[in-house]
């Protein structure tokens, strides 16, 4: 029977089962025609496919020679079950492993690497086995991982049937008939689909979120030669047979869902392996803006040499399931090989991390079988692929609707659901997110212990699907294919109105086109900046967003203030996303705020925008630098010590003693008493907050004075609990006004500088001798750089016979330029107190 075993106990080796056989080589080698040959020679067998696509197209091609009774059809989606089937055909996630088989084999085998699935392929490789014969079918670069993890593996080595040659950069216009284009996203192949339509007649259009039917209807017409061309992502990568001649990679680079990244070697010649058919040589180059490939790229390409595995990912699949904890925690398991790496988490696993928040389903999941039930919910696939939490919250509901009432999903539920779906009018998009939903309650439908009639679903919600897919195949063939298709340059020279939206990723898309991203308020174009075609985009967005903007302005106006956030290069958040920026204001306590729109908004919604923030941004900086702001809101001071307390304010917490010094003396005790009680310290040389200190405050301070001097962003800060850090980095007002001034080579936290000085004219005063050790440790610098620190502060040191060192101020010691500067502005109100003092 079909083993199960644990790469520990057995030295990953092979467990109970008979042979293990790993065939690998690059595309076109017949390997998966040898892994149906071999099964179809035993009694029984099981074999795995990564796409439900390929499952179907080997389904459909076993019956044909064994008959429909014998074989059967095992997809997330689809299962197709006769009684006495000896023959399974599965996509790999849906391979019932519990079923014994004489033969067994998994197809591209080398995803075991792959971030998202790979789990699921590491899985099969240590686990399923047939009882007689296990077959791995993939590419050679899993051929070292495969003999530390299986050592007792047989391994075959397949050529490729056919030659494939790089044919350099040519054109679109140029293009060979029977070739495939190929992009990595949905705005590109959109665009190169509409030239090729107005310059070669029409072209067929594949991408992942086609439906298999639409796929297939698409490659019908690419097959039956109605046209020449193919468009296309990386979809047509893995398993689409096709008489390709030549694959043109329209661009090299694409975005793996954290940030876009170059095609590896290894991607590049699983696309370009659909040229050449069996016995038939293929050619690959480049088109548009790919440019010519590296001639060590072409040289590993044409000669099938790439870069071994290093790694397989791994999620354990010996799962706990006496409470949701258990399961999670069993999930984050760390692999028990070395060449194993632990899978980032899955959908499955951030949707049970999302569920188990929720309190009511916390208890309603509490014991070994409710928490596999809900384990079992949390794996029902989002096809959307949206990110937002709506596939969540259907899931929710599904799991209460199992564990109370029936035990079964209700009925009247499920048939709304289904029916909103049932309409095949909107655009491609509309279309392509209509299938995906009703693709999910597929997956739901054959479940059958979830749903009182499970037939009756499974066939209405396939019916669907299929009628949406026909009508999506319909759309793709007016628009790239049909002459009298709109493209958007006409849609906007009519002036006519334009439909669109904006999808939960940002993806702005108007007439079915994608055409760049909203974020907040400002339209990216996904085209070149300053170019005729961002142009042309960002003027269909603007007719298109019009409600979308206004809604948005209106949710945004009633955003918590937790949703705000001001970052160290001076953008303005809402949520995460930038809104606005800061620019220089009539102070540096006041900056200006610049919304980012980018011509999206109205004047007057301009300001809305920048009313919200403003109020946001007083409350974040009077948080931020409370004593700041009590001082200067504080009504009881007057004369002299309210001129002080707006110096401090202008000088965000901290100035030079020396240009007020007049002013200070002037203080009578009330006045010290009272701007004692609002934090102010009057310090040796500096008057400042010393609650000003903490590092958020030094932050912001640095932040809005740089913004107001128009100073490079972002500011270096010290780093929290440094006193004293090198001043070359910044010129000595900016030091200052942080709160730290400079002294020689180093700025020193204004608190500790106030210490320091009153040690030294203490030590001075008494005739003591220097403790430099003690000196230098009080503003963290070692002893031998003491002496910067002091002779920038107009100290000198002397040596006594004796050896007694000490440091004397130098008298008329000169003060820097930026610590005397006065206000030269007459109606200064410090310059009005000054006059008023020399008048009295």
């Amino acid at each position: 029977m079909m083993s199960h075993f644990d790469p520990l106990s057995a030295g990953g080796g092979l467990g109970a089962g008979g042979r293990v056989v790993a065939v690998l080589g690059p595309t076109n080698t017949g390997k998966t025609y040898l892994a149906i040959e071999r099964m179809l020679g035993h009694r029984t067998g099981m074999i795995g496919f990564p796409l439900r696509l390929l499952a179907r197209e080997n389904y459909d091609r076993i019956v044909a020679i064994k008959g429909k009774k014998a074989v059967a059809l095992v997809t997330g989606e689809e299962k197709i079950l006769p009684p006495g089937a000896t023959y399974w055909v599965c996509t790999v996630e849906s391979m019932p492993l519990d079923r014994p088989v004489d033969f067994l084999a998994v197809d591209e085998i080398q995803l075991c690497a792959d971030p998202e699935r790979g789990h699921i392929f590491t899985d099969r490789l240590l686990n399923a086995r047939g009882m007689v014969e296990t077959m791995f079918l993939g590419s050679d670069t899993i051929q070292p991982l495969i003999r530390r993890l299986v050592p007792r593996a047989e391994f075959i080595q397949r050529e490729r049937f056919s030659k494939l040659t790089y044919a350099g950069y040519k054109k679109l216009t140029r293009l060979p008939p029977r070739s495939a284009v190929v992009a990595f996203s949905a705005t590109d192949v959109y665009s190169i689909a509409e030239m090729i339509r107005r310059q070669r007649g029409g072209t067929a259009v594949v991408l992942g979120a086609l439906s298999p039917r639409t796929r297939n209807a698409q490659v019908g017409l690419y097959q039956a030669g109605e046209v020449d061309y193919l468009v296309a992502t990386d979809a047509i990568g893995m398993g689409l047979n096709m008489d390709v001649d030549h694959v043109a990679f329209a661009r090299m680079v694409k975005f793996d869902g954290f940030s876009p990244r170059r095609l590896r070697p290894t991607e590049v010649a699983q696309i370009a392996g659909r040229a050449g058919r069996h016995m038939r040589d293929g050619t690959f180059g480049t088109t548009d803006e790919a440019g010519e490939l590296e001639p060590e790229l072409i040289d590993r390409v044409e000669n099938h040499q790439f870069e071994t595995l290093k790694a397989l990912s791994w999620r354990n699949s010996k799962l706990r399931f006496e409470t949701p904890g258990y399961l999670l925690k069993s999930l984050e398991e760390r692999p028990p090989l070395p060449e194993l790496v632990r899978a980032r988490d899955a959908d499955d696993h951030l949707t049970l991390q999302a569920l188990v928040r929720d309190q009511e389903i916390l208890d309603l999941a509490k014991g070994r079988e409710n928490v596999r039930l809900l384990w079992e919910v949390c794996q029902v696939p989002d096809f959307r692929k949206t990110l937002s939490d709506a596939h969540t919250r259907l899931l929710a509901q599904v799991f209460r609707s199992l564990r109370t009432g029936t035990g079964r999903l209700d009925e009247d539920w499920v048939g709304r659901q289904i029916a909103r779906l049932d309409h095949t009018d909107g655009d491609i998009d509309a279309l392509v997110a209509r299938i995906a939903h009703i693709r999910t309650w597929t997956y739901i439908s054959n479940r059958p212990a979830w749903l009182k009639d499970p037939i009756h679903w499974q066939e209405r919600s396939r019916v669907i699907e299929d009628r949406l897919s026909d009508a999506l195949h319909e759309r793709l063939t007016q628009r790239f294919i049909d002459r009298r298709s709109a493209t958007l340059a006409r849609s906007l020279k009519d002036g006519r109105e334009l439909l669109g939206g904006v999808r939960a990723d940002g993806d702005v898309v108007v007439e079915g086109h994608s055409v760049g991203r909203l974020e907040g308020f400002r339209f990216v174009p996904d085209a070149p900046v300053r170019s005729e075609e961002a142009k042309a985009l960002f003027s269909a967005a603007r007719r298109a967003l019009r409600d979308e903007i206004q809604n948005r302005l209106r949710v945004f106006e009633q955003e918590p203030d937790e949703a705000f956030a001001l970052g160290p290069d001076a953008a303005l958040t809402a949520n995460g996303i930038p809104v606005a920026r800061l620019a220089p204001g009539p102070s540096t306590l006041s900056p200006a705020i610049v919304p980012h729109d980018e011509g999206l908004l109205d004047q007057a919604q301009r300001e809305r925008v920048r009313a919200r923030l403003e109020r946001w941004l007083k409350a974040h900086i009077a948080a931020r630098l409370k004593p700041l702001a009590a001082l200067r809101d504080a009504e009881a001071l007057t004369g002299s010590a309210r001129g002080l307390a707006f110096q401090i304010v202008e000088g965000l917490g901290v100035i030079p003693r020396a240009p007020v010094a007049a002013m200070t003396e002037q203080l009578e005790k009330s006045d010290r008493k009272a701007l004692s009680r609002l934090g102010v310290r009057l310090g040796v040389s500096h008057i400042y907050l010393p609650a000003l200190a903490k590092p958020a405050a030094v932050e912001l301070r640095a932040l809005l004075w740089a913004v107001h001097k128009g100073h490079p962003l972002p500011v270096p800060t010290p780093p929290p609990g440094r006193v004293s850090v090198e001043s070359a980095g910044a010129p000595p007002a900016f030091w200052e006004v942080i709160g730290y001034p400079t002294a020689g080579p180093r700025a020193v936290r204004v608190d500790m500088l106030d210490r320091l000085e009153t040690e030294m004219m203490k030590q001075s005063k008494e005739g003591e001798a220097a403790n430099e050790p003690a000196l230098g440790q009080m503003i963290g610098v070692k002893p031998e750089e003491l002496g910067g620190v002091l002779k920038g502060l107009g100290y000198t040191r002397s040596v006594a016979e004796d050896g007694k060192i000490t440091w004397r101020r130098r008298r008329n010691r000169a003060t820097p330029k930026h610590r005397r500067e006065a206000p030269a502005n007459a109606d200064h109100p410090f310059a009005k107190l000054r006059h008023l003092s020399k008048a009295g």
